[in-house]
């Protein structure tokens, strides 16, 4: 088995004992030493670290076993060891964002199946590799999530979709209004903090720099400096008081990264003090209205609460107009849409639809110039059902999934019923293809000639 040495120091961390293959042996060892450094590599008689998972300026993490469990469950080990060169008050501000990790997730993960659980905290003294002195190490031990991050995923798979970023932000929008009510913030979404596990459920990470707020709602100190560049919004970046929408700002900033594949330093034209993001990315006006407020410059500009968004992202929310902005904050390119209920249409939604009409109003005619022959009753029918599938659209009564499903069972229904045909089946498919597509051009067309009309005019 091999066990890694966490003393940051150490020459040759991994280390190899055959007998711990044993688990006899394993669960019965009283400790084992590193063969480079000396450092106890059993942490408290209980964790036995046996990979690197991350390394940061505070410390690093660890995969690790419980060997007191029965099935040597597996869990995250990290280690507190900031840089020497920081200074005293630095370095308490480091211990005590440590710390106030095992608190929180002490607190918040036993109560939320989302953000995982705190199994111990301790710290071990031991002998420096210098003779005569000694170093102390705060260990931390926390429920392991086995799966990727979402900054993970975006470079294995590239831009999400706008359905994948909206099952991200209704997920983490609900861990965050169960953070938020019991006040506290989390500082730091990103989406390397964002943990999608193998069964699919995504977790809020790394409670470090989550910040307290007072019963009346500001955090009772102004922020530390501790933040990632990019993700921050700009009261954090100033070290000011930070406020639920500090996190949805953040949040906002997870999504348009993951929607258009870039980092946010790329999507933030500094000349013009703005986000400029929608052009790498295909999304609705109303998510894209919602996205813009997220990413408002003052907090009271953006959504005051995680359920306010989360209202407004299915549509039972009535959006409250941001207030006028002075030149420097950033201005959201389209208004989110006032209506409650219904959302405007992307182009893809627009062409997707005009895909599904005109390939439904090319079966229906076979089926009437079957039933009624060509005449002007079978041409009012036609058009009263083609009128009344974009009406049905419009009202979005139909979307999505439905309209490869009822094509589909359209379709079957006119190849396998003879009488509803008045063509044979290879002309029955070749109209069914060519009103599909007529209907797609004439539909692009016109959206291509209304977007330049509106420019102009």
């Amino acid at each position: 088995m091999k066990v890694c040495c966490t003393r940051p120091s150490c020459p040759r961390p991994q280390n190899a004992f055959s007998d711990l293959d044993d688990r006899a042996t394993l669960k019965t060892t009283e400790q084992k030493y590193c063969t480079a450094c000396g450092m106890p590599l059993i942490l408290v008689g209980r964790y036995l670290p046996m990979q690197l998972l991350a390394q940061g300026g505070f410390g690093m993490a660890f995969l690790a076993c419980d060997r007191y469990t029965p099935a040597l469950r597996q869990c995250v080990v990290k280690q507190f060891q900031p840089a020497a060169h920081l200074s005293a008050d630095d370095l308490q501000k480091a211990k005590d964002l440590f710390e106030r990790e095992a608190e929180v997730l002490e607190e918040l993960g036993s109560q939320h199946p989302q953000i995982p659980d705190l199994l111990a905290s301790f710290s071990m003294t031991v002998p420096r590799l210098t003779p005569g002195k000694q170093d102390e190490f705060f260990y931390l031990v926390q429920e392991y999530i086995d799966g990727q991050t979402l900054e993970e995923e975006l470079v294995d798979r590239g831009q999400f979709s706008e359905d994948l970023v909206r099952e991200v932000l209704v997920e983490i929008l609900n861990i965050l209004q169960f953070v938020h009510d019991r006040g506290a913030i989390h500082r730091d979404i990103k989406p390397a903090n964002i943990m999608r596990h193998r069964n699919g459920r995504l977790y809020l990470l790394d409670f470090g720099a989550v910040k307290q707020v007072t019963a009346a709602g500001v955090p009772a100190t102004k922020s530390t400096g501790i933040y990632s560049l990019g993700f921050a919004p700009p009261e954090q970046m100033a070290g000011g008081r930070v406020y639920p929408a500090t996190d949805l700002y953040a949040l906002g900033v997870t999504a348009i990264s993951l929607l258009t594949g870039k980092q946010p330093q790329d999507l933030f034209d500094t000349y013009n003090h703005q986000w400029n993001w929608r052009g790498y990315a295909r999304t609705s006006d109303r998510l894209e209205g919602i996205l813009n407020r997220m990413l408002q410059h003052s907090p009271s500009q953006r959504f005051a609460s995680a359920a306010e968004v989360l209202a407004e992202l299915d549509g039972s929310g009535a959006v409250v107009p941001s207030p006028p902005s002075s030149p420097t904050t950033v201005q959201p390119p389209s208004p989110v849409a006032s209506s409650p209920t219904k959302r405007s249409f992307s182009t893809v939604e627009l062409l997707a639809e005009a895909a599904f009409t005109g390939t439904e109003g090319g079966l229906v005619g076979v089926v009437l110039a079957s039933l009624l022959g060509i005449s002007g009753i079978g041409a009012i029918a036609w058009g009263v059902f083609v009128g009344g599938l974009v009406f049905v659209q419009s009202r979005r009564w139909i979307e999505g999934k439905d309209l490869p499903i009822i094509t589909g069972i359209t379709l079957a229904v006119v190849i396998l019923i003879p009488a509803l045909r008045a063509y044979p089946i290879p002309t029955v498919l070749a109209i069914t293809l060519f009103s599909g597509l007529s209907a797609i051009a004439v539909t692009a067309l016109f959206r291509l000639v209304y977007r330049l009309l509106s420019r102009i005019l």
